[in-house]
């Protein structure tokens, strides 16, 4: 049995076009996760920059130095605190090339030790981001933690590889929110991870913006793909749990997971040899 505990707090607030307004909120977040005694700190997807598309209409001005600075603010925050962060904002890539949504993971000593870029950029994002290519994989007190980005919910295969890779827990950050009105995200996207988790055995952490109107909140899942704890819809909140890896959830997949995954797509021992099994149209 896998060992291992890892208290994450996951949080959410409204996400906006002010770089400086997002810093401060940030580290708010970051105090209030170490009065909780968290470990890892996880924030919706362009936590930081604010999300293009909705929070600013282009990057043709964007404020590329303040970004730098606020995160160096952020990372001197997170090795006063001591703690990881999971931060969401865009990255830079010489130009022409359009930046990269990111996920930047910051160790406990406020050094960036690794990034990971959106895999999958809905058609509207292609606009303003380019994609991805890589896995994000890190370990601490024995849990094997990786990161993805809202879209990236819609691809199976990318937690099929992750569940090879041996993961245990999945932070996902999100930007589901000003929207105008309620949308089909209320009965997908939470629904979709629960989904994810259930079929791969994960832990995940969902991290969404809480702007006017998001469709649904952040939330932890377990493994068995129960939803254990969310905060509260279109408010800003953080909220802690522990994932600890010597608990037991209902599974009925352990015996077959690895077999369906290798090719063998029945858990039959043997062909059935047998007339009427070969007869598909009688009674």
């Amino acid at each position: 049995m896998a060992c291992g505990k890892l208290k994450i707090a996951t949080c959410q607030f409204a996400v906006g076009g002010s770089i400086k307004r997002n810093a401060r909120q940030i580290c708010i977040f970051l105090r209030e996760a170490k009065k909780l005694k968290a470990e890892v700190v996880h924030l919706p997807e362009c936590a930081l920059s604010g999300y293009a598309g909705k929070d600013f209409k282009t990057l043709d001005e964007f404020n590329w130095q303040l970004l730098r600075n606020e995160m160096r603010t952020i990372m001197a925050l997170t090795s006063e605190l001591k703690l990881w962060v999971v931060l969401g904002s865009i990255h830079q890539l010489t130009t022409p090339n359009k930046p990269y949504n990111c996920l930047y993971l910051i160790d406990p000593k406020g050094k960036i030790v690794d990034r990971y870029d959106k895999r999958f950029c809905l058609s509207q994002e292609l606009a303003f981001y380019t994609p991805g290519s890589r896995f994000v994989k890190f370990t601490i007190n024995g849990v094997k933690c990786s990161l993805l980005i809202c879209f990236d919910a819609r691809f199976p295969e990318l937690y099929r590889e992750l569940y090879k890779k041996g993961v245990n827990c999945i932070l996902q950050s999100f930007y589901n929110a000003r929207q105008k009105k309620p949308s089909i995200h209320t009965h997908i996207m939470r629904q979709t991870m629960q989904c994810q988790a259930a079929t791969n055995h994960f832990w995940v952490s969902m991290s969404n913006s809480s702007g006017y109107y998001s469709p649904y909140p952040s939330c932890i899942i377990a493994p068995d793909g129960k939803i254990v704890k969310q905060l509260k819809q279109n408010r800003p909140g953080i909220m802690t749990n522990t994932i600890d890896l010597s608990r037991k959830f209902y599974d009925p997949m352990a015996d077959f997971r690895d077999m369906a995954i290798a090719g063998k797509l029945s858990n039959a021992p043997k062909t059935v040899k047998d007339p009427r099994s070969k007869d598909t149209k009688s009674l």
